[in-house]
């Protein structure tokens, strides 16, 4: 084999390898997490989300998209039933949630935390509340 024939068949293996590693790194984004792992807010998600600001937001077993969407849908559920202080007494999108709140400053804000479980999917968030 002539130098530039090995040459030439190295630079595209290595182009394939590249391309195979690009499609599987792609493909794995929309993956569940399998262990607990963050997901990144963008700052209209944050403002977006049904609080007045979602602060985090972590995922296991599930989607980053689905986490979202859950998130959504239990602040939506929570102001369906008193508002900006309003509390969620059922389950969204199949997800049973229990929260926490802190930092109360009466009749300005509050910070909230909230752990929403579907067997062994969760869905952990933090946000800031504005009333």
């Amino acid at each position: 084999m002539s130098r530039s024939l090995i040459a030439r068949s190295l630079a595209a293996a290595l182009a394939l390898v590249a391309v195979v590693a690009v499609a599987s790194s792609a493909s794995g984004a929309a993956a569940p997490a399998k262990a607990g792992r963050g997901c990144h807010l963008t700052p209209r998600e944050q403002r977006h989300l049904g609080a007045s600001y979602v602060t985090s937001l972590r995922v296991s077993h599930t989607t980053c998209g689905n986490g979202k969407a859950v998130t959504k849908a239990f602040h939506q559920c929570r102001h369906h039933s008193g508002g900006p202080a309003g509390h969620c007494g059922h389950a969204v999108r199949h997800f049973h949630c229990t929260e926490r709140r802190f930092d109360k400053l009466p009749h300005v804000q509050y910070d909230g935390a909230v752990t929403c479980t579907h067997g062994h999917k969760w869905v952990k968030s933090t946000y800031t509340q504005n009333i």
